[in-house]
């Protein structure tokens, strides 16, 4: 039987993910009508499917798992600064590589590091799953999207250059 923080955690990452999709899809098109372009459109289905797998793995493994409360103190912390990145991006934050040519988003988190959302998802992976102690599903797809990662970051920093040489 499910337990209630359980059933609220999953709740919460399943709500929180679709939430993101319909903001980022939205968000996408504004930018695609203000003359932005995609870079990296080959691999989206990718990532898409792994984080999918991801969630599935927490729900189908983890359903009947206790939380632990240290792991979920953490995971509240990490949305903070979920909310922080998404805020100083604003109406250019996407899950796609969507290169709009005006300067780069220097604030917030953004003025610290060049990839925060990255690092965040990269934590992410690791401390869901460690809620619900499902340690091998941490380390899976941790491996899995350290390889997401190393692709899409090349193909981001590529796109990127020239605006970061203007």
């Amino acid at each position: 039987m499910m337990e209630t923080a359980t059933a609220l955690f999953l709740g919460f990452i399943l709500l929180q993910r679709f939430s993101e999709l319909v903001i980022a899809k939205r968000n996408t098109a504004r930018l695609l009508r203000k003359g932005a372009y995609e870079v990296g459109a080959s691999h989206y289905p990718v990532m898409v499917g792994m984080h999918c797998a991801w969630i599935a793995c927490l729900i189908i493994l983890g359903y009947d798992e206790s939380c632990a409360f240290g792991w979920l103190a953490l995971f509240a912390v990490l949305q903070i600064l979920r909310l922080w990145i998404l805020g100083s991006l604003g109406s250019r934050w996407t899950t796609r590589i969507i290169i709009l040519e005006e300067p780069l988003v220097v604030r917030g988190p953004f003025r610290y590091f060049s990839h925060p959302n990255y690092m965040l998802v990269v934590t992410e992976i690791i401390v869901a799953p460690m809620v619900l102690g499902l340690v091998w599903v941490a380390v899976f797809f941790t491996v899995l999207n350290a390889a997401m990662l190393w692709v899409r970051i090349r193909v981001e920093h590529k796109a990127l250059a020239p605006l970061r040489a203007a």
